[in-house]
């Protein structure tokens, strides 16, 4: 079937998760995390979601902004660097992450070819809300769909099934784009047409579920919407 409606995870496929600790690192007297703020990103965003995956089986659910915050302790302990100051400002940065340069006239595209357009993600609403419209990106989507609406995080199928019930649309009238090969994987095994937003040059996933597109940006995706 055509595609009627494209899906978007947003932390790292439409924002860059590394940007709050670049901009950070930046600004005068953050000499110690200049130094350090690429292991930094890197291990927040690693716990960030290794804590979604560990609160699912435990039956234990926090929202995202909660482990968020989690994520970015253990990652600033492991270098040493014990500063409240810092802590709140790399939260607040979180809410204001950069889109990615291809992200805004992506979107416009699509939404000038009268295609759904939506975001489908871990991130609580109000932090999807914040940082959507700090990138300039939020007129371009029509819905921001968070998993506190059904209180279990990614890759479970209640979290895709909200695609279905915001839009009427079948499952392969969907092009779902992730930079997560896991999320990538678990989409294309739901039965979405899954584009792969591969940032990182990984390996494939060794999971159920192959995505149908692997791009190295968002770039392409008007073109497979058929936009």
């Amino acid at each position: 079937m055509p595609i009627t409606t494209c899906i978007f995870d947003a932390y790292g496929t439409l924002l860059d998760v590394a940007s709050a600790a670049r901009t950070a690192a930046a600004e005068p007297g953050n000499d110690r995390l200049a130094e350090c703020w690429p292991a930094i990103a890197q291990n927040w965003r690693q716990k960030q979601l290794n804590y979604t995956w560990l609160r699912t089986v435990m039956d234990d659910h926090a929202d995202f902004w909660t482990l968020t915050g989690d994520a970015l302790d253990w990652a600033l302990e492991a270098e040493g660097i014990e500063d409240a100051a810092l802590r709140d400002r790399l939260m607040g940065l979180y809410r204001e992450l950069d889109a990615f340069p291809e992200v805004a006239p992506m979107l416009r595209q699509l939404k000038d070819a009268g295609l759904n357009t939506a975001i489908l993600s871990n991130g609580t609403p109000d932090m999807l809300e914040a940082a959507t419209i700090s990138a300039g990106i939020r007129s371009d989507l029509d819905d921001i769909l968070s998993v506190e609406m059904v209180g279990i995080f990614k890759p479970a199928r209640a979290v895709y099934d909200m695609v279905g019930r915001r839009f009427a649309c079948a499952p392969d009238e969907v092009l779902f784009v992730s930079s997560n090969g896991w999320d990538a994987a678990a989409a294309a095994a739901y039965g979405f047409q899954v584009a792969w937003a591969n940032r990182a040059g990984e390996p494939v996933e060794r999971l159920p579920g192959k995505p149908a597109h692997v791009l190295s940006d968002l770039t392409g995706i008007p073109a497979l919407a058929g936009a």
